[in-house]
This record gives structure tokens, C-alpha cells and sequence, in this order.
């Protein structure tokens, strides 16, 4: 992998991944950009105890464009993007409209590739390793600023999720606090070890479902995905490599290699679960890594969380009145229902 950094015309990074080493990116950024303006604040809420991102300058990014008039395809005939390129594999470069900015932390958009038409589905094995990398090194650059205590690495894809760009691409978000959710999960593996004389939640967690067997997925040899007995969503699925590990950065080669294949045939998958003639399906996958600087981040496994919104054909699951309002989910597909269904649609 080759990694070309240079800057926008309003001072942000930009940073190209190539699979070959002979790559020359010297394109420059003409845009008459001025320079980018945040009001990104993070706030504490007394009751919960957990932060929110005031960010009133999202108010005026790019909402749905059209094809010809994408932001992230390359810029070519005229036409000036964000990619001064005419053409790349993998970019990554720092969101012009930031949830988190500054002290705030930081946030990075990730383009798959320049097929504007594609979807991370589309990809070979070879380009999606190219964005493994790539997230792997941004967690890893990322994580040396002071002000950061943990990277997320996820992608939104379809309007029904609140994509406000068509083209494929994800997002890396470094916050300056641990996030709820992590804390949660943290707090659940300390309870958990002072109950049973130190022994994992995770590993536990992995093995039991490898024991009840209803819920596999998929099992490569090194990688296994499952639907989690709690499944908040309609469909769900877990990925976990087999050696725990607290971030992409302690993924083996071996896993590395297996990733390309075992993801791209799980989001396949996806897109057939409602079977012919179906949109595409929406969904968030969501890296889950370990806090840099929590002592207990070694207890931690690393994991990517694959959902959809969409619980049956032209159907989709709102976070109501309980969700939204207690945090109780109710989920419509019984767990043991969706694994079978996605283990109906494999590849042949």
C-alpha cells in the first residue's frame, strides 16, 4: 500500500491509498475554497452522563446531489470536487461539514472508490483490503493525537439510514471521550469477570453462540459471524476474528487476508435477504474498537456490527416511543429467524 498526503485548497488533509507503490498523485485542488468554518461544542448531559455534539454548521452540507454534481467522484472535464484526482482507489480526507472539529476531536469521510454506481458490495477483495488498510492506518494516526481517546470506522449507506451522499463511501470518527456505548460494553466485561474469577465476556459471549449453533452466520477460519441472541435489529449480524484482539491495529495477517471475503459475502448477503427485485438494503456496519488509553483495553475484542432499519419488504423498524424514549428495543424478527434467512442467501 502507498499512502500520498497533500491538502485542499482550504488547508484540509487529503490522503490517497494506492495498492502499487508506483502511484504518482500530484493533482492540486483549484477550488476557490475559503477556509472551513466549524462551530462543533461538546456538551455533557447531567442526567445521563453522556456527551452530544453541537454541531450547527452541519446545517449547510451538501444534501442528495445529483450524479453529475457528487462531491466525491474525481474531479474531471472542468468539474472540481473534493478528490482533485481524476481518478483514485481508496481516499481519505477530513469532512469539510465535522460532527466533532478541534478539541472536539476530529471527523474524516472514506471514499471505497471512485465508481460512483458502486457500493462496498461491488468491491474485489483486493480494493476492499485497500480500505482495511486504510482504516487501519487512520486508527493508527489518529490515535497519536493527545486530545483522542477512541476511533470509530463505520459506513451509512442508503437515504433510509440519512446518507446525504449517494456515492460510496464511510466515515471515521475520533472523539475526545470514550463513547456510551463502549463504556457500557466495558463495564458489562468487569462485571462479568468478577462474576465468573476473570473470564471474558467477549470470548464467552463468542462461544456461546458457537455452542447453540442457531445463530451462526458464517464461520471462516478465521472470522465468525453471528446474530447475537439480544439482536436489537431486524437483521444484525456480529463479526468477531477468532484471536481476540482490541483494534484493527492487532489483527493478525491471516485475519486480514480472510476479512475481504468473509465481509463482502456478508454484505451480499444483505442485499438478498428480501429477496428479488428488492432496493438495495440500507445498513450501518460499525467497527467497535478499544479506548487507547482505558486500562482495561485489552479485555476488550474488537468487532464490526452489521444492521438494517429494514425489517421486511417496504417496511423499516423506527425507533419509537420505547426505543427512543427508554432505550427498550423491540425487535419484530426473532434472532434464531434472521440467521436462518441469511444463512438461506449464501453464495453458491
Amino acid at each position: 500500500m502507498k499512502k500520498t498526503a497533500t491538502r485542499l485548497a482550504d488547508g484540509r488533509e487529503l490522503l490517497y491509498y494506492d495498492s502499487r507503490d508506483d502511484a504518482v498523485r500530484d493533482a492540486v485542488d483549484r477550488r476557490p475554497l475559503g477556509a472551513t468554518v466549524t462551530a462543533s461544542e461538546i456538551r455533557r448531559d447531567p442526567l445521563l452522563g453522556d456527551s452530544v455534539a453541537i454541531a450547527s454548521h452541519r446545517q449547510e452540507r451538501t444534501y442528495l446531489p445529483p450524479a453529475d454534481q457528487c462531491p466525491l467522484c474525481p474531479s474531471h472535464d472542468g468539474r472540481l470536487t473534493e478528490i482533485p484526482a481524476a481518478d483514485y482507489e481508496v481516499v481519505v480526507f477530513e469532512n469539510r461539514f465535522p460532527s466533532l472539529a478541534g478539541d472536539s476531536g476530529r471527523c474524516e469521510v472514506v471514499c471505497f472508490t471512485s465508481d460512483h454506481d458502486a457500493s462496498f458490495a461491488d468491491l474485489g477483495p483486493g480494493q476492499a483490503a485497500l480500505v482495511l488498510d486504510a482504516w487501519t492506518d487512520r486508527t493508527a494516526e489518529l490515535a497519536a493525537l493527545p486530545a483522542v481517546e477512541q476511533v470509530f470506522c463505520f459506513e451509512n449507506r442508503g437515504r433510509e439510514i440519512g446518507v446525504t451522499l449517494a456515492h460510496p463511501h464511510g466515515q471515521i470518527y475520533a472523539y475526545p471521550f470514550v463513547t456510551p456505548r463502549t463504556e457500557r460494553m466495558l463495564a458489562s466485561a468487569a462485571a462479568h469477570a468478577a462474576r465468573t474469577g476473570g473470564r471474558n465476556l467477549f470470548d464467552d459471549t463468542v462461544a456461546q453462540e458457537h455452542a447453540d449453533g442457531r445463530r451462526i452466520v458464517l464461520d471462516a477460519e478465521h472470522w465468525t459471524a453471528f446474530v447475537p441472541y439480544a439482536a436489537h435489529w431486524p437483521y444484525e449480524v456480529h463479526l468477531y476474528p477468532r484471536r481476540r484482539v482490541p483494534d484493527l491495529l492487532a489483527l493478525d495477517a491471516a485475519a486480514r487476508t480472510e476479512f475481504p471475503q468473509v465481509y463482502l459475502e456478508l454484505l451480499k448477503r444483505f442485499d438478498r435477504i428480501f429477496g428479488p427485485g428488492q432496493p438495495p438494503t440500507p445498513y450501518v456496519s460499525a467497527w467497535h474498537q478499544a479506548p487507547f488509553r482505558h486500562p482495561e483495553r485489552t479485555e476488550f475484542a474488537l468487532h464490526l456490527e452489521l444492521f438494517t432499519i429494514r425489517r421486511s419488504p417496504g417496511k423499516l423498524k423506527f425507533l419509537a416511543g420505547s426505543e427512543s424514549g427508554m432505550n427498550v428495543f423491540i425487535n419484530d424478527v426473532p434472532p434464531e429467524t434472521a440467521a436462518r434467512r441469511l444463512r438461506e442467501v449464501a453464495s453458491e
